[in-house]
């Protein structure tokens, strides 16, 4: 949140007592550039700056990766753009990143900022759509794709994105909140059994039954109308976490959109191109688990990852988001491979 050369500052939202407690106040961490040791102080503190974020497991996807010079990379959750920085430093010279954001509020500012740092068209193109459909906007197949399934910190924070109880605001948690329905209405639409499906399939909520009746015993509009409607129903905080991620999920059809792009992603990389994904809850990583073990027995993949990779101990003691991380890799086999497909569009 840079202002342009010559113009003068915007004033900073006025707050009460001594320091900016809400997400529009905290004006230092959302201009990063002009308050670099003020935004350090939080990061040295464990704490990601809000309206930024921190990309977990650099050094470990750039290790699965292997990026050259020249090579084609896509990242299908583009973010902030950290994990995008450090893909097209690496493909240097020559190389290209298309990004990927369903996020209509976040996309512009990250494009934005990586342009400031100096990546052109010819380096780096963004898209805003979902990852599902990434065989239709990639040119030719990719050496390298990245997909990190996790929230934006800039997402979590912002209160009017409804991904967080810390604050109230409206019960939304639509990656993109220029289509589909907030999660409020979704809520209304269902019946308890519905709801108690929903809870136990994308978050294995031991009390769902108990819990969706709560929820609906006292309808919700806002986050905190909902963590304490989980509350009075006998959960505690993380029951109240488990009900947001099987909403969100229900509401952006995660899994489904998960399950088309990893049916698609052996079409989308070169013969001996490389697939990261980062999951952070065990739908997620099933999933992708399940996919990229079904493929290396048809051929298609001749090598994925045995065990998940996790974030080093450091790294999660200075970045607690990065606890629940898990990396998983896939390399394509050549076309000789039994199950290759042509590329991307056939098959």
């Amino acid at each position: 949140m840079t202002e342009p050369p010559g113009e003068k500052p915007k004033r900073r939202p006025r707050y009460t007592g001594k320091n900016p407690r809400h997400f529009a106040e905290k004006y230092k961490e959302h201009a990063p550039g002009r308050y670099p040791e003020d935004v350090a102080k939080v990061i040295a503190a464990g704490k990601t700056p809000a309206g930024t974020h921190r990309p977990i497991m650099v050094r470990e996807i750039l290790e699965v990766l292997d990026p050259r010079t020249g090579d084609l990379a896509v990242d299908c959750t583009l973010g902030y753009g950290g994990h995008a920085e450090a893909l097209i430093a690496a493909i240097q010279p020559g190389g290209r990143l298309i990004g990927l954001d369903v996020d209509s509020i976040e996309l512009p500012k990250t494009e934005r900022r990586l342009r400031e740092l100096g990546f052109g068209p010819e380096t780096f193109t963004a898209h805003q759509t979902n990852f599902a459909g990434l065989a239709k906007i990639l040119p030719e197949p990719a050496e390298l794709i990245l997909a990190d399934l996790g929230l934006s910190s800039m997402q979590i924070d912002n209160p009017e994105r409804g991904f967080t109880f810390k604050y109230d605001g409206p019960l939304d948690l639509r990656m993109n909140p220029r289509r589909g329905q907030p999660a409020s209405a979704l809520l209304a639409q269902l019946d308890g059994s519905q709801l108690a499906e929903i809870l136990s399939d994308n978050a294995d909520e031991p009390d769902a039954d108990r819990i969706a009746h709560g929820i609906l015993r006292a309808p919700a509009t806002t986050t905190m109308q909902l963590a304490a409607a989980v509350r009075k129903a006998g959960g505690d905080d993380d029951a109240i976490r488990r009900v947001f991620q099987a909403l969100r999920i229900a509401v952006n059809d995660e899994f489904g959109t998960l399950d088309a792009f990893l049916r698609n992603l052996p079409l989308c990389l070169k013969p001996g191109g490389r697939a990261a994904i980062l999951t952070f809850h065990s739908g997620e990583d099933r999933r992708v688990k399940k996919s990229f073990q079904a493929l290396a027995r048809e051929g298609v993949y001749d090598a994925i990852s045995e065990e998940v990779i996790r974030a080093s101990p450091e790294e999660r003691r200075d970045n607690p988001r990065s606890t629940s991380a898990k990396l998983r890799w896939a390399r394509v086999a050549s076309p000789e491979g039994r199950g290759w497909p042509e590329g991307p569009g056939e098959g």
